[in-house]
């Protein structure tokens, strides 16, 4: 039996996450960052940016409020 090969893994790290709030770049999907999804769209924060904004955050409100 021939086995199918499976697609190729994509490389953790080979895209790069953008906070919203202050344009801080990341490689991939960092553990420490918060997303938010706000109006059916995903939304990433750098770590210094959700704790400077956790009581809005934890509030649910949009990051337009902050």
């Amino acid at each position: 039996m021939d086995q199918q090969q499976s697609p190729r893994p994509v490389r953790p790290g080979a895209e790069s996450t953008v906070c919203s709030h202050c344009g801080e770049v990341a490689e991939g999907t960092q553990p420490t960052w918060t997303c938010s999804v706000e109006n059916h769209t995903r939304h990433y924060f750098c770590e210094a940016c959700a704790r400077a904004n956790l009581r809005a955050i934890e509030s649910r409100l949009d990051s337009a409020w902050w």
